[in-house]
């Protein structure tokens, strides 16, 4: 059984006045949802978009209603202690995920922080074109920070196999000091990889933007420290108690419209050390590769360049959450070539300032 309509989660934040009516299929982004007009998203009958996650008739919190509350209670917690914070928004499913909870955290104000994204210059268009309408509905600041300016100005050098992710790391600890940012949201999850498994929720990083994995506070009874030396900041990840199909859930209950790479669709791809890459001008096969049109989605979205597509029949909302109960592989493991570059190779990422 289902709460009834949160009001906080109907309103279209780019204008607070605006109320969208129960019932209307649209999500707290604004965006239609109704098996018509999205016929990818999610299409539960008499689901209110942007409701409160349902719980059951003894009034226990549902596993989601706990997880959307928790989240929450993590973004007012950082919002009332710290001064600057900001959102790393890339348009994917977890960015996504995390900016609607924050919506719903300030209610009925704006989103008090700007969006960060830091751009390798090899992201998907649609996934591009899906961030900066999200920014500009919600009337939120977004900041981009660009691998290809440094390149540009010898800063950073290309990579010999071609992949970018690595080189985030530098624009994007040069964006916080820019920006002054005290607290930095990021959308990792604990079920993704085993160094973000055993980070906290609310991880100090020092005047370097390092993260020392020795050196991390307790968290106990949802008490979180955020406390920092000046030149310090902290990373906070409100979705790190979630999974994979935690997050799809959220996104069916909710109705919450991804960007169109989620669902499954033809594609030209080719098979490079066993992953399949999309044909792009970033990503092109060499004379052993032969293209084919598949069948595929991505369970995650990052560069091109080392973001594998799996094969996929899930066109639907209801068919990601068939297929993700089953798989038995995590998202990052099944697609991610970054993390592949070695057996530590995340944990030495964030050592460094990394996500």
């Amino acid at each position: 059984m289902n709460n009834p309509p949160l009001e906080s989660s109907l309103v279209d934040t780019a204008t607070t006045d605006s109320f969208i009516p129960s019932g209307t299929g649209a999500s707290i982004f604004g965006q239609p949802t109704s098996s018509r007009e999205n016929p990818r998203g999610a299409t539960s009958a008499g689901q209110p978009a942007g409701h409160q996650a349902s719980h059951d008739t003894s009034g226990a919190l549902s596993h989601l209603a706990a997880l959307e509350a928790e989240s929450i209670h993590i973004f007012r917690e950082t919002v009332g202690e710290l001064e600057h914070p900001v959102l790393l928004f890339s348009g994917g499913k977890d960015s996504v995920v995390m900016l609607h909870l924050a919506a719903k955290a300030f209610w009925p104000g704006r989103v008090p922080f700007p969006l960060l994204h830091v751009d390798t210059g090899h992201n998907f268009p649609e996934v591009l074109a899906y961030r900066d309408a999200t920014a500009e509905r919600m009337g939120l600041r977004l900041i981009v920070a660009k691998v290809q300016d440094y390149i540009d100005d010898g800063r950073l050098q290309e990579r010999p196999d071609g992949t970018r992710n690595p080189l985030q790391t530098q624009p994007l600890l040069d964006a916080i000091a820019e920006g002054g940012f005290d607290a930095v949201f990021g959308g990792g999850r604990r079920d993704e990889e085993k160094a973000r498994a055993k980070e906290r929720i609310v991880s100090l990083r020092d005047e370097f933007g390092q993260w020392d994995p020795r050196n991390q506070r307790p968290e106990l009874w949802n008490l979180y420290n955020p406390r920092h030396q000046p030149g310090e900041h902290v990373r906070v990840f409100p979705l790190s108690n979630w999974t994979e199909l935690d997050v799809w859930n959220y996104i069916a209950d909710q109705h919450i419209e991804l960007p169109s790479l989620y669902y499954a669709h033809d594609r030209e791809v080719f098979e490079h050390n066993g992953m399949l890459l999309p044909v792009s001008p970033v990503t092109t096969p060499g004379a052993d590769e032969p293209v084919t049109t598949r069948h595929v989605r991505y369970r995650t979205i990052g560069d091109m360049s080392c973001t594998g597509a799996v094969l996929s029949d899930a066109e639907t909302i209801n068919d990601v959450l068939v297929e993700v109960a089953t798989t038995h592989i995590t998202e990052r493991g099944a697609t991610r070539a970054d993390d592949r570059l070695s057996e530590a190779a995340m944990e030495d990422r964030k050592k460094e300032g990394y996500f």
